[in-house]
């Protein structure tokens, strides 16, 4: 049967409200589907303007079959590239990070501009024309700190997504903090469950006693639904928006990014065991208001965001394959916070790496249960788990028309 009129039926044929057949969370040829439908078309959080601060800097990450590798040009702009030689393909880049003068692949030593230009091509023969072997871009953007990719050949307008969530960012000048800490763990589950898992709170009195310290288990703060006829949500808006902190809840009309400002829970004001600042010094020189609780933006496929008073934590999802999925967590604290003076790595990463290592147990046990041939689909809770029938939503709106498309999507060809 023809995979994707298989995957275009089951989606035609689903149940509102109820999770997806297993296939779609097990199935390689389905997964196959999931990246070439949405994650080499749509746009990518990669990590953030702090991580490049000079020409030369550079990091690397590989989405699917792509290595991408970003780095900041002498004139201060971030470039993103196909991490692939235009000799004979070999990565040019092949560490998670680093500061080079000139990218230079390793393999025979062609050597590119940061601008992406060849410059040098040892040996080569008379008439050889460098201009012709330039690396291939990929589409870049960034906006209040935090850098986008897209693989496809005709992204998708850029400008609505900033228009709505820059003014929620700008405030705590991510661009100007720095990355205290990072970790990235392997969850055994398919990209879209560990999506599912973190869309609802349904679950966290019985697996996050850290968190659930700070934060509200609220289906007005965790879900898309009913936050505007909360009063406690709809004061801490006007609170914050009263001090210049963009707050009220807004979704884009497709449902594939928003951003809102939840308060915490009592007196807390920071992820912390003891609802205390992780961090002395606050995360932006602009923002020095009293409990402003967490800045929430998220943006499928691939982050989601807390910005505290005093830091920020923030998430990269990148499949692996049906059933492997990386997720990376960074906590970024203002650039002049010092370790040791201003902040322990303990103290500020406790909370969410106890969280995420539950979560990765949460995820693989699902797994593993949609593996029985018994599976099958069963219905989400419409009080606590509306954030996760809205992704869902989202997930078969985005790839059902393309799936009716037919043919491959046009991508940014490599080497």
């Amino acid at each position: 049967m023809d995979i994707r009129n298989d995957m275009l039926r089951l989606l035609n044929s689903r149940r509102q409200g109820f999770s997806l057949e297993q296939p779609f969370y097990t199935d390689p040829d389905y997964f196959k589907l999931d990246m070439e439908l949405i994650w080499y078309r749509d746009w990518l959080f990669i990590g953030h303007d702090c991580e490049l601060p000079k020409p030369g800097s550079y990091i690397t990450v590989q989405i699917g079959d792509y290595p991408v590798v970003l780095v900041r040009d002498q004139q201060g702009k971030i470039n993103a590239f196909h991490n692939s030689c235009r000799h004979r393909g070999s990565r040019v880049c092949n560490t998670d990070k680093g500061t080079a003068a000139k990218l230079v692949c390793p393999y025979h030593q062609w050597t590119y501009e940061l601008d992406g230009r060849l410059l040098f091509a040892r040996q080569m023969a008379d008439g050889f024309d460098k201009s012709e072997f330039s690396l291939k871009p990929v589409a870049c953007e960034s906006v209040g700190g935090y850098i986008f990719i897209c693989l496809a050949k005709e992204p998708a307008d850029f400008a609505p997504m900033r228009a709505m969530i820059e003014p929620y960012l700008l405030p705590h000048r991510l661009r100007e903090a720095k990355v205290a800490f990072e970790s990235t763990i392997i969850e055994k589950g398919n990209w879209k469950l560990v999506w599912e898992n973190n869309r609802e709170c349904y679950h966290c009195v019985a697996n996050h006693p850290e968190l659930c310290k700070t934060f509200p288990e609220a289906p007005t703060v965790t879900g898309v639904n009913g936050a505007d006829s909360d009063p406690e949500m709809v004061a801490h808006w006007a609170k914050c928006e009263a001090v210049g902190l963009p707050s009220i809840f807004r979704i884009d009309p497709a449902g594939q990014y928003r951003a809102t400002r939840a308060p915490l829970l009592r007196d807390a004001v920071s992820y912390t065991m003891s609802g205390k600042l992780a961090v002395k010094k606050n995360l932006s020189d602009a923002v020095s208001a009293d409990r402003i609780g967490t800045l929430m933006h998220y943006h499928y496929p691939t982050t989601w965001n807390h910005i505290l008073i005093d830091h920020a934590v923030t998430f990269r999802v990148v499949p692996i394959s049906a059933t492997e999925t990386a997720v990376t967590t960074k906590w970024l604290v203002h650039k002049d916070a010092v370790e040791g003076v201003d902040y322990t790595i303990e103290d500020l990463t406790h909370v969410w790496t106890e969280t995420n290592d539950q979560d990765r147990r949460i995820v693989e046990e699902n797994a593993l249960g949609i593996l029985s041939p018994a599976y099958e689909p069963g219905p989400y809770s419409e009080l606590h788990e509306g954030g996760v029938i809205q992704f869902v939503e989202w997930y078969a709106s985005f790839i059902g028309p393309r799936l009716a498309e037919g043919g491959r999507p046009a991508l940014r060809s490599v080497a």
